[in-house]
């Protein structure tokens, strides 16, 4: 008789002082399969991670995580079930094909001058300032700025959309009834004010994003509630998963000075290699979790249908068979996959990635540029987490 769900090893216990990393290398030992203790299974290889990725036999979360999370109702329950990121079949493919299309790469790829101006005007004031908190004056306005600009929001109005955005993206985890509630609060006023900015945009069109969106929407299959979510998911998917990912890789850059020389002496060259690595070396999303539609045999496991599975993208991304010296962060790496594991794959890959890349790039080109001695004072930040987007800690410079 062949080894079934229940055979499957525990996670090991955490030690006080483990980095994330560590935690996820010692976990992997304990073999290819490992099960926490809400019974989601975890795989560690890049390969594995991708098979738990497959549409054939594995499908997207839906209302899952919110029911585990006693959540049943409220703005934030609203969101996910109107969001393309939590449906599978012809209702993701009915909510991702208007924004794909309006995303088509030459449409992003037109808007790399405006990101470099806005990385500019955000960065040159602060030089010569002294210490500055990095996340704070940095990475959080900076990619709020902008994907408040590609949906139309007001430039005067950036700060407070962006304080919506950070408080109302806590609500995806399991938080406490406070956090919560504060979630709600603030997703039903992003909600409200995305939905004054498409009603704006139907009263008054304009050659911009959003009237575009609305062009390719008109007539098809959404209602305004799916609409307005998937305006929202773009918000919140383009803003806090890239200020953790710009945060993680001027920290590595700023402890690894070489690396930084690197960029600083030709920023246009190194900017995309450091842009990669920073989001192989210590990733913003910790793992992607799925759940089986069908039984399905790995590494001699019998996994029933409707088991979680969750490949660790810490580990993934750290895989020996995938890269080499895979615990060195260097810019100038060479054996990067095709396509970047961090931003998932199939028809769920992360329809803001090339969006993404060009705001890192554009900012790693303009720190690089304008503040050419920056360095790390005190502790680099931090980030923490084995599922979904990682939260991270303060990090001080001196720019």
């Amino acid at each position: 008789m062949g080894l079934t769900y229940r055979d499957i090893p525990p996670f090991p216990d955490y030690i006080e002082g483990e980095t994330d990393h560590e935690y996820m290398a010692k976990s992997r030992a304990v073999g290819p399969l490992v099960k926490d203790r809400l019974g989601i299974v975890s795989a560690f290889s890049l390969a594995d991670m991708l098979e738990f990725n497959d549409d054939r036999w594995t499908r997207q979360i839906e209302l899952e995580g919110m029911f585990a999370s006693g959540v049943s109702g409220g703005p934030m329950f609203d969101f996910v079930s109107n969001v393309l990121l939590f449906a599978n079949g012809a209702t993701h493919k009915n909510r991702r094909t208007p924004l794909t299309r309006t995303f088509a790469h030459p449409v992003v790829a037109a808007l790399r001058p405006e990101i470099r101006r806005r990385a500019d005007a955000l960065i040159k004031p602060l030089v010569g300032t002294g210490q500055i908190e990095f996340v704070d004056a940095i990475a959080s306005p900076l990619p709020a700025k902008i994907i408040a600009s590609i949906v139309g929001a007001p430039e005067d109005d950036a700060e407070r959309f962006g304080a919506y955005v950070y408080s109302a993206i806590r609500g995806l985890s399991l938080v406490s009834e406070q956090v919560r509630a504060e979630s709600d609060r603030d997703m039903a006023a992003l909600t409200d004010y995305v939905g004054g900015l498409l009603e704006d945009r139907r009263q008054t069109p304009q050659e911009d994003f959003m009237t575009s969106y609305l062009e390719k929407v008109a007539d098809g299959p959404l209602d305004d509630t799916e609409i307005r979510a998937q305006m929202v998911g773009l918000v919140l998917a383009g803003s806090d998963t890239t200020r953790g990912a710009l945060t993680a890789t001027v920290s590595q850059l700023m402890q690894h000075p070489d690396q930084w020389a690197l960029l600083v002496s030709d920023p246009d060259t190194h900017a995309p290699g450091a842009v990669s690595e920073g989001l192989r070396f210590d990733p913003v999303i910790g793992s992607l979790a799925r759940i089986t539609t069908e039984p399905r045999d790995v590494h001699g496991y019998r996994l029933p249908a409707s088991t979680f599975v969750s490949g660790s993208m810490l580990t993934a991304l750290r895989d020996p068979e995938v890269y080499a010296n895979p615990d060195q962060f260097d810019i100038t790496r060479q054996d990067h996959p095709r396509w970047h594991p961090v931003f998932g794959g199939g028809p769920h890959r992360c329809l803001g990635e090339a969006l993404a890349r060009i705001e890192l790039e554009e900012a790693l080109k303009a720190l690089a540029t304008l503040a050419p001695d920056m360095q790390l004072i005190g502790p680099p930040t931090r980030l923490r987490g084995y599922g979904a987007v990682r939260t991270l800690t303060p990090m001080t410079v001196s720019i």
